[in-house]
Formats: C-alpha cells, sequence, structure tokens
C-alpha cells in the first residue's frame, strides 16, 4: 500500500504562487510516474501535469508555461506561477507505482486533494 499526502493549497491572489508538495510513503514500491490533477467545482477533472521516474514531463496547455512539476525523494511538487481565478480548484496528485510482495503489480493510488483558491 501507497499514502499519498498532498500539502500546499491556500488563498491567494491573481498573479500570486503556491508550490504544492504530495510525499508518497509505503513499503516495497517504486514510482513509475506521478500525475497531478484538478477538478472545479462543477467540472469534470483534467489533467494539469505529469512526471516520469526519469524526470520527463507534461503539461496541460491551460498551465503551459507557468507550472512546472519536479520530484525528489518520493515527493512530487507542483510550482504554481501567475495564478489565475481560472485555475481554482481542488489538486490531486496520483502515483502510478509498481508495488512489490509476493508478485510485482502496477497500482495507482489518489492523494486527499488539495483546495487552491486564487481570489482578490
Amino acid at each position: 500500500q501507497v499514502q499519498l499526502v498532498e500539502s500546499g493549497g491556500g488563498l491567494v491572489q491573481p498573479g500570486g504562487s503556491l508550490r504544492l508538495s504530495c510525499a508518497a510513503s509505503g513499503s516495497a514500491f517504486s514510482i513509475n510516474a506521478m500525475g497531478w490533477y484538478r477538478q472545479a467545482a462543477g467540472k469534470q477533472r483534467e489533467l494539469v501535469a505529469t512526471i516520469t521516474s526519469a524526470g520527463g514531463t507534461m503539461y496541460a496547455d491551460s498551465v503551459k508555461g507557468r507550472f512546472t512539476t519536479d520530484i525528489a525523494k518520493n515527493t512530487v511538487y507542483l510550482q504554481m506561477n501567475s495564478l489565475k481565478p481560472e485555475d481554482t480548484a481542488v489538486y490531486y496528485c496520483n502515483a502510478d507505482v509498481f508495488l512489490f510482495g509476493v508478485a510485482t503489480r502496477r497500482m495507482h493510488y489518489w492523494g486527499q486533494g488539495t483546495q487552491v483558491t486564487v481570489s482578490s
């Protein structure tokens, strides 16, 4: 089992910045990739960014040039700059992992979500 704990959300003014963290913990696992999703009130969940264990990244067009993601010691970060009101959402991290036990299996886990509100 893997637990993802998110932190760093809050209320910021337009143009401000936040840095979200998602820490993965557990035993006998390795991370293949991690992703950031967000879901605004009344809207569907959308993929924001992904990062592979090798460091390759992908960003949604809506955040490209403003957001960056990186990973270190089983913690993935989402640096959000030049925030806009339309960035307001609950942000979720997701981990694609291998679990090692009597058998090896590929699993996905979700963080609990952290609220980001961009408002003046």
